[in-house]
């Protein structure tokens, strides 16, 4: 998912693959293997050893384990350190993937390995449990939201911080998820916006590598449109620069238009593939298999990525940032 987007967009890309498996695990069921810290580290020492490692940024995803991190951790600061005299020419962006509604689908010893991690990353993109995960606060509302984004800038002075799919109570109101934002100051302090959008009633898998991926190339292109930032280290806007201003902000904006263009074309899709099969197999009667219902309803919510590139490239942006 995360490398089509990519090359879709026009980086020329060097996949690192962290598992290799049959299918998502959306399925509840999947074949293949995950990835050794060791091989991890043997890919990437043989993009070295052929003159192939001077890349300009990393995305770091899903990871199997505590030693997995590490190893990755270890990649990034290679990279980071070949960039030490040349400001802002390496930018890692790192999705923490730990878990999510309120618990963790990783080894408990991944979590201090991440929080081992972040801290030399220049922007992170957990979801709000990951967020509460690695600041310590429950976010329960936009206050304790904030706490937890000033202390993950304070406590491991993470320049650039995104939290999506946040929801709380709506009390009767239409359904949205949030995604909120920030790029610290020179003293460490919150630039935070946020951009509303309409929940789709559907469970999709992959889209949180999509979101990371997207982000990647959405930030750098708004990077360059500023004078200047690009040689700047973390690619930090001066303090002057208001929240909704931020490039942070503006690569959001058109990132969340892609994913609710492409998100609503795949809602679609499934309801007319799962009605096709209900008259296919002769009613509601004829699905009481529910494993095979269930395995039916994962196929047809597969995201409609590659028929719809032009959601990808050229999007609608109707979501805008507010400030927080």
């Amino acid at each position: 998912m995360a490398t089509f987007v990519m090359q879709s967009l026009g980086c020329e890309v060097a996949a690192l693959n962290t598992v290799q498996f049959s299918n998502h695990l959306g399925y509840g069921q999947a074949k293949g293997t995950r990835a050794t810290a060791q091989e991890i580290t043997d890919l990437y020492q043989g993009l070295k050893d052929s003159y192939l490692d001077d890349f300009q940024m990393m995305l770091s995803g899903y990871l199997p384990g505590a030693a997995s991190v590490e190893a990755v951790g270890t990649i990034g600061r290679d990279l980071k350190y070949k960039a030490t005299m040349k400001p802002g020419s390496f930018f890692w962006v790192l999705d923490p993937v730990m878990g999510d509604n309120g618990k963790l689908y990783v080894a408990e010893d991944v979590v201090p390995a991440y929080k081992g991690l972040v801290k030399d990353a220049d922007l992170i993109l957990p979801n709000q449990f990951e967020a509460e995960t690695l600041s310590g606060v429950k976010i329960v509302d936009m206050d304790s939201l904030k706490e937890a984004i000033t202390t993950l800038h304070g406590k491991y002075r993470i320049p650039h911080i995104l939290i999506t799919s946040i929801a709380f109570p709506t009390h009767g109101a239409t359904p949205s998820l949030s995604v909120v934002g920030s790029t610290f100051t020179t003293g460490a302090k919150p630039r935070i916006f946020g951009i509303k959008i309409p929940a789709i009633d559907c469970f999709f898998s992959g889209t949180g590598d999509m979101f990371a991926a997207l982000m990647l190339v959405r930030f750098r292109e708004a990077v360059t449109n500023v004078p200047g930032l690009m040689a700047t280290a973390a690619w930090v806007s001066g303090d002057e620069v208001e929240a909704t201003e931020l490039p942070l902000a503006k690569a959001t904006e058109k990132v969340l238009a892609s994913m609710h263009e492409v998100l609503t074309k795949t809602k679609e899709s499934r309801d007319a593939e799962l009605e096709r099969y209900s008259k296919q197999v002769g009613g509601r009667d004829a699905m009481s298999d529910e494993k095979k219902l269930r395995l039916v309803k994962s196929k047809a919510a597969e995201v409609r990525l590659v028929r719809n590139l032009k959601a990808l490239k050229d999007p609608d942006v109707k979501f805008r940032a507010e400030t927080v």
